[in-house]
């Protein structure tokens, strides 16, 4: 999927060692990667084995020990700097005495734009995430499910091509998790954004993706790459066809021959 289109994200023998009171870390090792535009990625793995790091080196949240990693063929500090991408973390991070709408527009009014632009962006993103008409609402007053779409809504604000999600569903319920699914591959569809998704879940990562990662265990490695060939409309009941089965049950081998169960 990526040699027609441009790379959004290169990266090219990463390694992260963490420095700590007990001697070194290796979290990533030998991580080689890239990822094209429009894509949807999800990275899944065993905990600890570096997804969220890798996401994090990605973002210029982390700095690598060794290697090379390119967004946009820019630096991650660039990118950063640039406002090249838009993060969403596990927890929806909203500010509880700002309104929805308030805490959409924090990064918009960071970026020092007009306000005129910034109830643009505001309407405009908060239609994606299907959150119209809740703009005035407090984050307590909403469920997790819509603290979470207010949560991408603020990453989409940017209106950058690359989004990046860190287990945004991983503590809602399944019926829920499911719905958000459904709405993030509508988003994606809408938007074209390239999506770099970390999930635990073999289901969801299955379900969403055009290419999944599979990775190691620590240190984090690339252990697999899995092209789906799911068409890219999905309805739910998609899960239950032979294709899809047969998608898990290699993301699941992939998982299982990586890993070790003796500790």
């Amino acid at each position: 999927m990526t040699g027609q289109s441009p790379a959004v994200v290169s990266a090219s023998k990463v390694d992260l060692t963490f420095q700590t009171s007990d001697g070194p870390v290796q979290a990533l090792s030998n991580v080689d990667l890239t990822i094209g535009k429009g894509e949807f990625v999800s990275f899944i793995g065993p905990s600890g084995c570096g997804k969220t790091t890798l996401l994090r080196v990605i973002a210029d949240l982390e700095k690598p020990t060794s290697g090379s990693i390119a967004v946009n063929g820019m630096t991650p500090e660039q990118a950063r700097q640039s406002r090249a991408y838009g993060y969403v973390f596990q927890a929806a991070a909203l500010y509880p005495w700002r309104t929805i709408e308030r805490n959409v527009a924090l990064p918009l009014e960071i970026m020092g734009l007009s306000k005129a632009e910034q109830a643009a962006r505001i309407k405009r993103t908060l239609d994606l995430v299907n959150l119209s008409g809740f703009e005035q609402k407090y984050p307590w007053q909403l469920s997790g499910g819509m603290q979470q779409r207010a949560s991408i809504a603020r990453a989409l604000a940017f209106d950058a091509d690359l989004l990046l999600m860190d287990e945004p569903f991983g503590a809602l319920d399944e019926i829920v998790r499911d719905h958000l699914n459904e709405q993030l591959l509508e988003l994606w569809e809408r938007t074209n954004k390239t999506i770099c998704f970390v999930t635990h879940s073999i289901p969801e990562a299955v379900y969403l993706s055009t290419r999944i990662i599979v990775m190691s265990p620590r240190p984090g490695r690339v252990s697999d790459v899995i092209e789906s060939t799911l068409p890219k409309k999905r309805p739910l009941d998609i899960r239950e066809t032979p294709e899809f089965l047969a998608i898990a049950a290699r993301v699941r081998d992939g998982l299982r021959a990586g890993h070790s169960y003796e500790d």
